[in-house]
């Protein structure tokens, strides 16, 4: 058990794998027993879940720093995109980097019968290219390696354009500062670095491609007034990004409620500096080149066997072993992780 930033952690010790899922606080494992008691003894109701809804919208708004009428709540990121991939024109050209996470290419590639066409590029080219492509998908920090995306570059490159600009923070929210309020589409899952459940997912969707999106998932919660939009027609949806909500998965919105709204709280920069000061001395001790990302890529041969010897907790990704130090590691993480990779 540990303590980080106010809150209490049941088991970070040794767990680098933040990249893959998020540990949550004791108050969000709290959160999550209370609806499934409640759910046991039957005196649980949908209404009870409207206000977790509303304070993790909010709450991913505010990380996000979005608006929170353009915010929607999906399953995943990539049943996020589906909507946008769906309304790029017919032999649309939709730019994305080598290797990125499929849950930001697939949603796009699934469209190459109707001429829709993929390109992969350097991740340091993306902007160089955007332009040229009707579209361009990212994410903010990638999945395998941690290498960040030049936003700064790209919003120049893309703006004044009709290039619209798609962006996955799943693995940047929750410990560094997102600008993003230019950009199309701003994306994330909830179980990573946010630390809530997995099913729950957000997008905020800027108001020139909203207008173009249909509302694939339409159902009664998507309603302007969900509790009278329940029966029959006619269409009476939300007039904000409510409109695009699928039903909600009651569960893990507490949770991701809980969880978001601590995050919100904190001081960003603060968590920053802590995360990049563990994993920049990681990197400065184990001759790693530097980088200002969280996640550490560890092409070393054995470097996965040797964490996991040691009780480190880390995935392998792309060959190479994965580890991401969040607001929850500490020194003693740090120690462990060199004292494994130098043995």
């Amino acid at each position: 058990m540990r303590e980080a930033f106010g809150a209490t952690f049941i088991g970070p010790e040794g767990y680098l794998n933040t990249p893959a899922y998020g540990l949550p606080p004791q108050s969000t494992v709290d959160a999550l027993e209370r609806v499934h008691r409640g759910w046991a003894a039957g005196t649980v109701t949908g209404p009870d879940f409207d206000d977790e809804i509303a304070t993790a919208r909010a709450s991913f708004a505010r990380i996000a720093g979005v608006p929170a009428a353009s915010v929607t709540m999906g399953s995943s990121v990539a049943a996020l995109l589906g909507p946008v991939a769906s309304a790029l024109p017919d032999g649309a050209r939709v730019l994305v980097p080598e290797g990125e996470f499929t849950s930001v290419s697939f949603p796009f590639a699934a469209h190459h019968a109707r001429g829709v066409s993929v390109t992969e590029a350097p991740l340091e080219r993306l902007p160089e290219l955007a332009r040229d492509h009707d579209a361009v998908a990212v994410s903010t920090v990638q999945s395998a390696d941690g290498a960040r995306v030049d936003l700064a570059a790209l919003r120049a490159a893309t703006e004044g354009t009709e290039t619209v600009v798609i962006l996955d923070a799943t693995q940047q929210l929750g410990w560094l500062r997102l600008d993003v309020g230019w950009a199309d589409v701003v994306a994330s899952s909830t179980y990573k670095w946010l630390l809530g459940p997995t099913g729950i997912a957000w997008a905020s969707y800027a108001d020139r491609l909203a207008d173009r999106l249909v509302p694939h998932h339409a159902n009664r919660y998507a309603g302007g007034d969900p509790w009278r939009t329940t029966y029959g027609l006619p269409l009476r949806l939300a007039t904000d990004a409510r409109r695009f909500d699928i039903s909600p998965s009651w569960f893990p919105v507490a949770g991701a409620a809980a969880s978001l709204a601590w995050l919100a709280t904190l001081d960003l920069d603060a968590v920053t500096a802590h995360c990049l000061g563990l994993a920049g001395r990681a990197r400065e001790a184990l001759d790693l080149p530097p980088s200002d990302s969280a996640t550490i890529s560890i092409p070393t041969e054995h470097a996965a066997s040797r964490l996991q010897d040691a009780g480190l907790r880390a995935s392998v990704r792309q060959g190479a072993a994965r580890i991401g130090f969040h607001l929850y590691n500490d020194e003693d993480d740090l120690d462990r992780v060199v004292e494994a990779l130098r043995a």
